[in-house]
């Protein structure tokens, strides 16, 4: 009897050993990852004239704030480059030497990386 119960036993034994396992697959649902947006851009003077200010300032506001050329110019031919604070649409305004101005509203910085000062005023791309 105690034969039997022994064999009986490595059958249970046995039996367990050839069992397959079990792995347990989860699947994460796939997650879309969005580029940030890069809110760099430059300013190029593609005019025949210096640039002596540059105001950009978010479209939200209700003014232009301070000079962001400070004590420089951007004189022709030169470019000068930013990064604005925010995300969403920026306006931007440049009075040239001769003391004309010329704005372009509503400009997505997530959108165009260069604003271009040109004689007939700004464009954005």
């Amino acid at each position: 009897m105690r034969r039997t119960m022994l064999l009986g036993g490595l059958g249970f034994l046995a039996a367990c050993a050839q069992e397959p396992q079990r792995v347990v697959v989860v699947q994460q649902p796939a997650t879309v990852v969005r580029p940030a947006c890069d809110t760099s851009f430059r300013v190029y003077n593609a005019s025949s004239l210096r640039v002596d200010q540059l105001y950009f300032s978010h479209s939200s506001l209700g003014g232009w704030g301070s000079d962001q050329l400070g004590q420089s110019v951007l004189p022709p031919g030169r470019t000068v480059s930013y990064r604005a604070a925010n995300t969403g649409r920026y306006d931007f305004r440049v009075v040239w030497a001769n003391g004309r101005a010329a704005e372009l509203r509503g400009v997505n910085v997530c959108a165009a990386s260069q604003i271009t000062v040109t004689n007939g005023g700004l464009r954005a791309s």
